[in-house]
């Protein structure tokens, strides 16, 4: 009984993180709900066959590419070796760093009229401006291209771990009853890695859905626009409540699609031995397809627009160390700080409280928690507003009939507001972080504290977050990043005159101004190279140590030890 009461803290505050990550949905279907039914048959008749028509074309064009780029490179540095092999298995990851509306402005500048590569093509040719075509940029299929420049990495790295987990034994088999290399590709990698490389192009269409900076700019019209339109443009708030369950519904069903694949993979070992494919070494003109296929994807989203933001930058009129952007500086950074602390705080609450009181309610908050990172930020947004809008309402009307005052607006507005919604869009990112380093703390820790008399909380703080310090950190890390790179939430629900480096990008971006853009997109993406640092050092880490491990194995084996034994020495 003393052990329950004494994690009932640690329960109430998980209840209370996952209430909150529920908040914004349940505020938006009930805003919808009592949104007049002459709004939602203007929308049917207006944009709403518009914008799910554009959503859909641009979710397919990013889920085929992201599945095609991501698969292909997986599949090429881990089972070939061609010359740059390792180089590209980290570089790879390194578009990650990029805003999908950071890289839309670096390519704007690039290719639009005005841009580099149409002048040389003028001036070589000879051409006046209506004298060739030249594919738009600002378009459907330019925004599909922005997006998967920046989001294939979630299927590449998921693809790379499944096909490294694969065992010879399989790829074996196959070549026993007559198939080759492709035909044991086809047959038998994909398919093992296909519940991964399903939940990595479901993630990266659930970005896409969200995504509101590239669309924005490159004037498509999608539910994320709408949404913002109907808020400010139009001050509708039904119908942005309306469009914003429409979207909501769409990325609940990807969560949940997203969640079975994640639950069906599954890894069985081919018996007691595993054993790694040997790579096959790739020559001719096998060998420079794969350098280029590897290649094209690093040069295009990342060397290219980062030297293009460098260029620009340069020549622009903005300078970074001024007062104006140091303040721009400082409210990114305390934005993200304060954030990410409080993020990371309630992931900790609700992975421990998981930890110690395991069941269906445990389970269920956990679930809750998750939901927000498959939700758009606008959507959140406009879940948290409207009942806080309300809340400021009723209060000024209380304080006015029984004070003669006004309270004006208390929560609307203010930082707090903005900082929930960031803890309610990050929450999983940082929970999963936790999670995987709290699976490697053996149980038995848990009951040797308790038999010393540590507490719940005692165990957390003297036990759990010194042995999990990487975690924290990292997790800390990569919510403080996001943030700094979010867009559409910070954009609806900032103060007056709370300007970050993505507001300012965004906003001389929209009076393109794209010059002046480059110099807050920059640090953007340098703040966004940490995390990916991080997973570059994964990647070159594991794979170091899967080689090492072969080698243990082999030595072993050679020793006479039994499989059993050389996996517990390696």
């Amino acid at each position: 009984m003393r052990a329950v009461m004494a994690s009932r803290p640690l329960t109430v505050g998980a209840y209370v993180v996952a209430g909150l990550c529920l908040l914004p949905m349940v505020a938006v279907a009930i805003a919808a709900a009592l949104g007049s039914l002459e709004t939602l048959r203007h929308l049917a008749d207006t944009v709403l066959l518009r914008y799910t028509m554009t959503t859909l074309v641009l979710m397919v064009l990013v889920a085929v590419c992201t599945a095609i780029i991501g698969t292909g490179a997986a599949w090429l540095v881990t089972m070939t070796r061609f010359p740059g092999v390792r180089v590209f298995e980290v570089a790879l990851a390194l578009p990650f760093a990029f805003p999908a509306y950071v890289m839309g402005y670096a390519y704007t500048d690039f290719l639009d009229h005005p841009g580099a590569v149409q002048t040389a093509l003028r001036a070589v040719t000879g051409w006046g401006p209506r004298d060739y075509w030249f594919p738009e940029i600002r378009s459907v299929g330019g925004a599909a291209i922005m997006l998967t420049l920046v989001l294939y990495p979630y299927v590449y790295l998921l693809a790379r771990a499944a096909f490294m987990q694969e065992s010879a034994t399989a790829n074996y088999a196959a070549r026993a009853l007559g198939r080759g290399p492709w035909g044991a590709f086809w047959r038998v990698s994909l398919p093992m890695a296909r519940p991964a490389i399903a939940g990595g192009v479901l993630l990266a269409v659930m970005e896409t859905i969200a995504d509101f900076g590239t669309v924005s700019y490159f004037g498509i019209q999608t539910f994320a626009t709408g949404i913002y339109t109907s808020w400010f443009s139009l001050a509708d708030r039904g119908g942005a409540a309306q469009l914003a369950l429409c979207l909501l519904s769409f990325a609940l069903f990807l969560a949940v699609l997203e969640r079975m694949q994640r639950g069906a993979a599954r890894n069985y070992a081919a018996g007691k031995r595993f054993e790694r494919f040997p790579p096959v070494a790739l020559t001719g003109w096998g060998r420079i397809g794969a350098i280029a296929f590897c290649a094209a994807p690093v040069l295009f989203g990342f060397v290219l627009p980062l030297v293009l933001l460098v260029e620009m930058g340069i020549g622009s009129e903005q300078d970074l160390f001024s007062d104006r952007y140091l303040h721009f500086i400082r409210n990114s950074v305390t934005l993200a700080g304060v954030a990410s602390v409080l993020t990371v705080a309630a992931a900790v609450l609700v992975a421990f409280n998981q930890r110690l009181n395991p069941g269906r309610r445990s389970a269920t908050a956990g679930h809750i928690a998750r939901i927000g990172y498959s939700v758009p930020g606008g959507v959140i947004a406009v879940g948290l507003l409207v009942p806080f809008a309300f809340l400021d309402n009723w209060i000024d009307a209380r304080a006015e009939s029984w004070f003669g005052i006004s309270t004006g607006l208390i929560f609307t507005g203010t930082i707090t507001v903005l900082v929930m919604a960031y803890m309610v869009r990050f929450v999983a990112a940082a929970l999963n972080t936790f999670e995987g380093g709290l699976t490697t703390v053996h149980p038995t820790m848990d009951a040797v504290a308790r038999t010393l008399g540590q507490t719940p909380l005692g165990m957390l703080r003297r036990v759990h977050v010194p042995l999990l310090r990487p975690s924290v950190l990292t997790a800390l890390l990569i919510v403080f990043v996001d943030v700094m790179k979010e867009l559409p939430a910070t954009l609806i629900m900032r103060p007056f005159n709370f300007d970050t480096l993505a507001v300012q990008a965004h906003r001389l971006a929209a009076d393109e101004r794209l010059a002046g853009a480059a110099v807050p997109s920059l640090v953007i993406v340098a703040v966004g190279l940490l995390p990916v640092i991080l997973v570059c050092r994964t990647l070159a880490h594991g794979t170091f140590k899967g080689a090492r491990a072969r080698r243990g194995t082999k030595a072993v084996a050679a020793a006479g030890a039994a499989p059993e034994t050389a996996t517990a020495k390696v």
